[in-house]
């Protein structure tokens, strides 16, 4: 079964000058649940993080400043959002979607977050619409429990994921690698185990062989026990920040590329989604609809 988390925009409201780009969040899950794609008994709504599993990652006065909604203004802008009790609070929650998703991926194979990918917060500080990093808390969990060995993150969105980077530049038990636009924000990279830096303009075939190369070379030369996959669909052409030449079907391609190998390699996998901004929500939707549907098609 293809486990969901949702953190619905209902249970845990925003204020409305949060709304932007927070609407796919609330449009996808309908569109999978109307399509068929998933049924109501593959969703399910995570709880709050433990604050341990948090500081297992984050540094702990930047989380007590955080929680207690004393970021200074600099810090609030740098995160792109106004600072609230709510989005904390959403926050957490999509922090344990994504752990509880590594736990199903361990069951099912794969599972989802209707949310997080949020790869460039740091151990101290948020940016770029990210406050916490839920993959590195969810890779550390893994870590810490003894589920896994080695674990591949697999950052597909068009910026580089410099907060998981930086996260996990001194462990040797997680591999990051960060296919992303050169010249596109963070104007400072990080330095992942692995950077592919892109061209503006790219187009499909030759990002998609470039993908594949380097995905196969790591899989053989890691052998990871465990990927986590930032799935973000800013890298389509119509992306307003993207700056890339990606069509959706290419988007859809090198979805199916990374999970195919997964599955191939019987290497459970949880996926994130990550950014995406085109003018259209209805293309930001469909492109990451496809990550499900195929999802689905591949394991179920």
């Amino acid at each position: 079964m293809l486990k969901v988390a949702w953190c619905d925009m209902y249970a845990h409201p925003l204020p409305e000058n949060h709304r932007f780009p927070m609407s796919k969040y609330e449009l996808l899950p309908r569109q999978l649940l109307y399509e068929g794609t998933i049924q109501p008994e593959n969703i399910f709504a995570p709880n709050p993080i433990e604050a341990r599993r948090i500081l297992a990652i984050h540094d702990k006065e930047y989380w007590r400043r955080l929680n207690s909604l004393e970021l200074d203004k600099q810090e609030i802008r740098r995160t792109g959002f106004p600072l609230s009790r709510q989005l904390i609070d959403r926050e957490i929650t999509i922090m344990n979607g994504t752990l509880l998703c590594a736990d199903f991926a361990l069951k099912y194979g794969v599972a989802m977050n209707i949310a997080g990918g949020t790869h460039h917060a740091f151990t101290n500080k948020g940016e770029g619409f990210c406050l916490l990093n839920d993959i590195a808390i969810a890779s550390q969990y893994l870590l810490d429990e003894g589920c896994t060995k080695k674990i591949l993150i697999v950052d597909l969105d068009v910026h580089q994921g410099n907060g998981t980077a930086q996260i996990f530049q001194n462990e040797s038990q997680v591999f990051t690698f960060s296919m992303h636009g050169g010249k596109n924000y963070p104007i400072h990279k990080e330095n992942s185990d692995l950077d592919v830096e892109l061209e503006d303009g790219i187009q499909d075939k030759e990002y998609l062989v470039l993908l594949e190369r380097h995905l196969n070379q790591i899989m053989e030369s890691v052998s990871p026990d465990f990927i986590f996959f930032q799935s973000g669909v800013d890298i389509l052409e119509s992306d307003k920040l993207g700056r890339l030449g990606i069509s959706l079907a290419g988007c859809k391609q090198r979805d199916k590329i990374v999970l195919e190998i997964a599955h191939k390699a019987d290497i459970p996998i949880v996926a994130s989604m990550g950014g995406g901004y085109s003018k259209d929500i209805n293309i930001i939707v469909e492109a990451h609809a496809n990550t499900y549907r195929l999802a689905q098609e591949i394991y179920f």
